[in-house]
């Protein structure tokens, strides 16, 4: 009786999660097309078919909602990056195979976010309450390709922290300019980019 009871418990938990990530996907597409301002938690509720109080139950206001969408979007990326990790490639390889897919990720995400395009992403990074987890795990990531590349004698680095940081932020930079084609207006093809990368990153760092 008591395991059944918990395969109870198991499948309502999993049946509410499912049901808070379709409100998030619904909020996001609603968000995307119509803007944050002109969308409505009544728009929510009507275009999830799930009613206003499932839609409460689940999120205060828009404001919260709108944060678990950054943060959702944020998931996703950071997902995707993991992939890099366990590649069996040389560090420094694999250390601009993860910049070109975080970029890739990034740009990606605002373009399919319609109306809200950078305008969203921006909001996203001043939203530090969903921010720090993403750029917790980004800075673990680089590290650990990192310690990598110190174990294979190809970096040679005085604090692995500190380079962590210099290249996460670094990256944040690079964002606004990579989404709106900056580096295609002035004539830099990928592969170009990829050898400033290689030249502005590794400098210093590569025996």
């Amino acid at each position: 009786m008591h395991t059944e009871s918990i395969n109870v418990q198991k499948r309502k938990l999993k049946n509410m999660s499912k049901t808070k990530e379709m409100l998030i996907d619904v909020a996001r597409q609603l968000f995307a097309r119509d803007g944050l301002e002109n969308t409505t938690m009544n728009d929510i509720a009507k275009a999830s078919k799930k009613g206003r109080r499932t839609l409460y139950t689940y999120f205060k206001n828009k404001n919260e909602i709108y944060l678990a969408v950054v943060e959702s979007e944020l998931s996703h990326i950071s997902d995707a990056l993991k992939g890099v990790l366990p590649m069996n490639i040389p560090a420094d390889d694999k250390l601009v195979r993860y910049i070109f897919l975080r970029l890739d990720a990034i740009k990606e995400a605002v373009l399919r976010n319609g109306t809200l395009r950078s305008e969203f992403f921006r909001d996203i990074w001043k939203v530090e309450q969903a921010r720090k987890k993403f750029d917790s795990q980004e800075i673990s990531m680089i590290q650990t390709i990192l310690r990598q590349g110190i174990e294979e004698g190809v970096f040679n680095l005085p604090s692995v922290e500190v380079a962590a940081l210099y290249i996460h932020y670094s990256l944040r930079g690079w964002d606004v300019p990579y989404i709106r084609g900056v580096f295609n207006e002035l004539g830099i093809t990928r592969y170009t980019l990829r050898e400033y990368i290689l030249d502005i990153v590794f400098n210093g760092i590569k025996k």
